[in-house]
């Protein structure tokens, strides 16, 4: 198999804490004052945002395998992570493993000799464009990746029969070969039934800019935001059309996840990290099912990496920790716990993960949906250093005509005057 393209139970709001400790484990060489606990044991911490499929269960394994107690801290959201990434990086304070999201992992490469490069003999493990991304000037590989976000469209296959929609996965793949048709579809949807057809205006955004090779800046570090006629297509779309069949702004919030379980949207642009955001949030609703489509072909979205923090204590057990949970074994099982679909071609190429179904979602094979949306990838959008601020101020602007506080070329001057002073 060629992957040519190139997170997640409940999310927890704010940051939660989970300490894996067996009895009876040896100890690490560590002490209280260096990384380790009363008894000698050595201790890591691991910080993560959302659920990237690192489980209790997961991370004891590794503890009964190495003796190493690891503290898992997980934020509620990726933003959440970077702002305390980039607030401590270099200064001290981060954990011994940090995870950092691909919106702003470029960002993080400018920093790249603040953190412990990968083991030259970890090299290859992952798809080419994971590596080459992370990969510096030096030909140092600094980072070791995690997951991917092939697109998909998970859908309530309960509200689609009530609307009159077909049920059936395959029938409602052929439903959205366009973004025209996606939103013909939930406009149709939201006539009939009174209700939002998606979660959240934002996820469109995401889903279109995604597709762009270029969003915000070009690789020569030139800024193209304002000027670029692609961004302004999409702003357009998001507002003229996913914006009256949304039912919210933006993901991650209480009422979002609230929602979720509630049955208030038919479907969501699904990720299959999403699909234990989702399970986890509605563990009772039997209505859920994925179709392996996405407008206009494919996207990725999300993906993440490990780094070692080079001012840690424990760089050495550090990176144990990091080659673990990345080993391709220890990835099938991550996606078996939260749907995060591997970027190491060995875990990809798995009967693990070929032959996957989850139950969940009516048994949906995910494991193949996950290969072919990944295959159907043409475009990785350049996400430069400074990508992830252009592009939250501009959720920021649809959120605020979704909210009324802003008429659409308001919003979108605001939005200008903003990242100028970028």
């Amino acid at each position: 198999m060629k992957i040519r393209a190139l997170r997640r139970t409940a999310l927890l709001a704010g940051v939660a804490t989970t300490a894996i400790v067996l009895a009876g484990c040896a100890g690490g060489g560590g002490d209280t004052g260096d990384g380790g606990d009363a008894d000698g044991a050595q201790t890591l911490t691991l910080a993560t945002f959302n659920d990237m499929g690192y489980s209790d269960e997961l991370l004891a394994e590794f503890t009964e395998e190495t003796g190493i107690e690891v503290v898992h801290n997980k934020a509620a959201t990726s933003n959440d992570a970077r702002a305390n990434f980039f607030q401590k990086l270099g200064k001290g304070g981060l954990a011994d493993v940090e995870a950092v999201e691909v919106d702003w992992f470029t960002e993080m490469m400018k920093y790249s000799d603040l953190v412990v490069p990968v083991p030259d003999d970890l090299k290859g493990r992952w798809l080419d464009w994971k590596e080459a991304a992370a990969t510096d000037a030096n030909g140092n590989l600094v980072a070791y990746g995690t997951d991917m976000g092939p697109q998909s469209i998970c859908y309530r296959a309960d509200l689609f029969e009530a609307a009159g929609l077909p049920t059936d996965r395959e029938e409602v793949a052929q439903l959205f070969p366009t973004w025209d048709a996606f939103f013909q579809v939930g406009a149709d949807y939201v006539e009939k039934t009174g209700t939002p057809f998606i979660d959240s205006t934002n996820s469109v955004l995401q889903g279109l800019v995604n597709q762009l090779e270029l969003a915000y800046e070009d690789p020569d570090g030139t800024i193209i935001a304002a000027e670029n006629p692609d961004i302004r297509a999409a702003y357009d779309e998001v507002v003229d059309k996913a914006i009256p069949i949304s039912a919210f702004p933006g993901q991650w919030s209480d009422d979002w996840y609230a929602a979720m379980a509630g049955g208030e949207f038919a479907a969501m642009l699904c990720p299959p990290w999403m699909h234990g955001i989702i399970a986890g949030e509605a563990p009772d609703v039997a209505g859920w099912d994925i179709a392996n489509a996405f407008p206009e072909g494919g996207g990725n979205w999300g993906g993440s990496y490990l780094v070692v923090p080079a001012d840690g204590k424990n760089t050495e057990a550090a990176q144990q920790l990091a080659d673990w949970l990345t080993a391709p074994e220890n990835q099938i099982k991550a996606f078996e716990n939260a749907g995060t679909f591997p970027s190491q071609i060995e875990a990809q190429d798995s009967e693990a993960v070929t032959s996957y179904t989850n139950e969940y979602f009516n048994g949906a094979p995910t494991g193949q949906i996950g290969i072919d949306r990944a295959n159907a990838i043409t475009v990785s959008t350049y996400k430069g250093a400074d990508y992830f601020k252009y592009h939250d101020a501009l959720q920021n602007a649809i959120t605020r005509v979704f909210d009324g506080l802003e008429d659409k070329e308001t919003a979108w001057e605001t939005w200008q005057t903003e990242i100028s002073s970028f």
